[in-house]
């Protein structure tokens, strides 16, 4: 019985000589199959590239006038991005008119831009899909002068009518301010005054401060410079919008958001009691080509930039799927549904090139196993037949090589018949062939040596000079005997 060392030996041995006879096998099939393998890998690369082509490195993004939420948190979108080495181009912009032009403009560079509900008609939007919701925009009404306590001129909705005559600031056409103001006055059944200028927002807040206007319309997020400035000013007055709720009833887009007695500066207890304002959202939009991948790092990014808990918004509560008013990205869809890829997944704990590259990997193996594995289950069979048919040649030529000597024996070219013999045995030997089939390479070399035999000996069964076969006990004639052959060294 064999020792423990020795039963130790012989495994690592056999599994040794098992995997030399793998890379055998395995160098010799790259060296058969190279032409399929590049063909199948341009094939494939070529599927990856065309399906899902790497993200590009730089995106221009949309976001309003100076001094705007819109360009706050642009910058805060851009800081996130730079972090994942991704540039976030912050295009300024006239406001949501504008936005929405640029990104219509199939010639346009610009792929995203925040822009506010209600603003445009979605009818002549072709090309743009929308990532969600992602914050509150507050319709702000600020005003000189003392409160407007009387039930006449109580909130800002009944009292319209005594500021059309006032000198009223409601943005810059074309920007979400004039769209929102215009419409509040319309349902309500008025149109601007003959005094309302269209100033831009940090304009109308100095002009405002100075006396210059009487009043101004502005729709931004609370924490934006302008809204601050306005709402520490002591000489402003806030506007309430009492039927809040019948304007959100008419136009599903608006929000009510209620704002409790000095819950903007307790210490002046301002305001001085419970009112309620109407807000807009403001969208995520996006050109419907924007590539997958950026489109999860926007959505990323507005998770964590967003989600926060704000003034006007819980913990959580955006991005919004709802109320979006352009047709949702699938990515938008899918990322709602919380069916989270693994691109997202790998974003938690790889910088975002390396999460894309292995996303983008897996995403191709997909496609070669579609297309690579029936291909790859017939190379073996196929190089199997290949190398059976080289040693099939050779056969096809050692018979082609007896047929002659039967029909056309010279024993003068003897010499002649080894010599051919010879190259055949030659490349029998030299043939690369699998191990598996080293005993048909055997054979055939056998086969050669037969042959060469019959030639060497001294009775040459390739040259009859008369015979007469008889069958079921006939009688055979004699065979002559040809000259007696020295054996050829």
């Amino acid at each position: 019985m064999a020792s423990f060392k020795q039963n130790v030996h012989e495994t690592f041995l056999g599994l040794f000589e098992s995997a030399q006879e793998k890379w055998f096998d395995f160098v010799q099939f790259v060296k058969e199959a190279w032409p399929i393998l590049v063909l199948l890998l341009l094939i494939i690369v070529g599927i990856g590239i065309y399906a899902d082509p790497p993200p590009p490195r730089n995106v221009m993004m949309a976001t309003g006038g100076p001094g705007s939420a819109s360009e706050i948190l642009g910058k805060r979108y851009a800081e996130f991005f730079a972090k994942k080495g991704i540039t976030l181009e912050l295009v300024p912009t006239k406001g949501a008119q504008e936005n929405i032009d640029r990104l219509s403009d199939r010639n346009d560079p610009l792929q995203v831009a925040f822009v506010q509900a209600g603003v445009v008609s979605t009818k002549d939007t072709a090309g743009i899909q929308s990532l969600g919701v992602i914050a509150y925009n507050p319709i702000w009404f600020f005003y000189r002068g003392s409160e407007l306590n009387s039930k006449e001129l109580h909130g800002v909705d009944r009292g319209l009518k005594y500021f059309l005559t006032k000198k009223i600031s409601i943005g810059v056409e074309g920007s979400g301010t004039y769209a929102q103001a215009i419409k509040l006055l319309k349902l309500s059944g008025y149109e601007p005054g003959p005094d309302f200028v269209n100033l831009p927002g940090d304009q109308a807040v100095k002009a405002i401060q100075n006396g210059e206007i009487d009043g101004v319309f502005m729709v931004d997020a609370y924490y934006s410079p302008n809204i601050k400035t306005l709402l520490k000013d002591p000489t402003l007055q806030i506007g309430t919008f009492q039927r809040a709720g019948a304007y959100a009833k008419l136009e599903p887009y608006l929000q009510v958001l209620n704002v409790p007695e000095g819950a903007f500066d307790l210490k002046r207890n301002f305001p001085r009691a419970d009112i309620k304002m109407l807000a807009t959202t403001t969208n995520l939009l996006i050109d419907d080509r924007m590539h997958p991948a950026i489109q999860f790092l926007f959505l990323q990014a507005a998770t964590e930039i967003n989600g926060k808990a704000t003034f006007f918004a819980d913990r959580g509560e955006f991005p919004s799927f709802k109320n979006t008013m352009f047709p949702e990205s699938p990515v938008a869809v899918h990322f709602e549904n919380n069916n989270y890829p693994l691109l997202v997944t790998l974003l938690s704990y790889l910088p975002f090139w390396l999460a894309e590259l292995v996303n983008h990997v897996v995403f191709m193996v997909l496609p070669f196993l579609i297309i690579a594995y029936p291909l790859l289950q017939a190379l073996p069979g196929f190089r199997t037949r290949r190398m059976q048919n080289k040693i099939n040649r050779l056969y096809a030529d050692l018979k082609s090589l007896e047929q002659e000597l039967l029909a056309n024996f010279d024993l003068s070219q003897l010499d002649e018949y080894l010599k051919r013999l010879d190259v055949l045995e030659y490349r029998a030997l030299t043939i690369q062939v699998s191990k598996r089939l080293a005993s048909e390479c055997y054979s055939l070399r056998t086969s050669i040596d037969y042959v060469r035999n019959c030639l060497n000996r001294g009775v040459q069964p390739y040259q009859i000079i008369e015979a007469v076969q008889t069958f079921e006990g006939q009688e055979v004639a004699p065979i002559e005997q040809p000259p007696k052959v020295e054996p050829h060294s």
